[in-house]
């Protein structure tokens, strides 16, 4: 059967799968990123998951993937297949593409970042299918955005389109890494929300869902914590579908396990703060942490497709 390479780069993990034209996971592997090791050896490690799943695909379907679709996180030039720079691995300006091929033989290789990537899939295969105009937003360790239109995500003319996470929302609040203060994941991430909660609960160890579950048990601190972000995130979207005007809007990340706890809310702030807009339906993601990788193999197949229409 013929496949593809699909790898998901995360800060911690890698995800992997063997990808069928339809979008069937054929084999599925983890990994850990080991990005304590440097950013070389991150490197190293994607390189020879990737020749393992080769291997993998030539010894189970008689041949070997005909490409490869790697998403990563960061800033990410994905026409010339570099990796251009991300925090959490450490890396500058990796010629991963051309690293790819090499490494798998001379087949085509796309790189996308992490969260388009992911956008992709639940565009095309997810909560997203059907929508010609879609926002994504996971809301994870930090908050960033997929917009898709007609199929495709747009990417900026820069590779940046869609941070999201780095609008202001509460002028002189907490500081944020891209340097600015009060940006809307400082506030609204899972990460924000743990921090958020760890600090009015007394429990260091305390993380965004124990927040969910709080909030659920009637807990005014709870409460307190999850109307700040609920706050802020409607802020951020009204701003987003005021520019955008999507005709969908997808939650995904840590944040929306929490289900109802945070969707009826949220539509209930999004709906207080328009004027003239149009609500989009706002929707829980359907892929979970699978989308990446399944974005991963589309990139992949479309590679394949533009080669037999070229």
């Amino acid at each position: 059967m013929r496949n593809v390479i699909a790898l998901d780069v995360g800060g911690t993990g890698m995800k992997a799968a063997l990808v069928a034209a339809d979008g069937a996971l054929l084999h599925e592997a983890r990994r850990a990123t080991g990005r304590e090791r440097g950013p070389d050896a991150v490197v190293a490690s994607i390189l020879a998951f990737a020749e393992e799943l080769r291997q993998e695909g030539l010894v189970r379907f008689g041949e070997p993937p005909s490409a490869a679709g790697v998403a990563v996180p960061g800033i990410v030039d994905e026409a010339g297949g570099v990796a251009v720079y991300a925090a959490n691995l450490g890396w500058r300006d990796v010629p991963l593409r051309a690293l790819l091929a090499e490494r798998l033989g001379g087949v085509p290789v796309a790189l996308g970042h992490d969260v388009r990537t992911g956008g992709l899939a639940e565009g095309r295969l997810g909560a997203g299918r059907g929508a010609d105009r879609f926002l994504f937003l996971p809301l994870g360790t930090g908050i960033a955005g997929a917009i898709g239109i007609e199929g495709r995500i747009e990417a900026g003319a820069h590779g940046c389109a869609g941070e999201i996470g780095h609008i202001v929302v509460r002028p002189g609040g907490p500081d944020c890494g891209c340097g600015q203060a009060g940006c809307l994941e400082t506030l609204a991430s899972a990460s924000a929300v743990a921090r958020a909660w760890a600090a009015a609960s007394g429990d260091p160890e305390a993380d965004a869902a124990d927040c969910a579950k709080a909030v659920e048990s009637g807990d005014p601190r709870a409460l307190a914590v999850w109307d700040e972000a609920i706050g802020a995130l409607a802020d951020g979207l009204v701003t987003g579908l005021t520019l955008l005007d999507p005709r969908t809007l997808i939650i995904g990340g840590g944040l929306a396990e929490a289900g109802e706890t945070l969707f009826s809310p949220l539509r209930a702030a999004v709906e207080d703060r328009i004027t003239f807009q149009t609500v989009p339906h706002i929707v829980p993601a359907a892929l979970g942490d699978n989308a990446g990788c399944l974005g991963a193999g589309l990139l992949a197949w479309d590679l394949l497709s533009a080669e037999v229409t070229a």
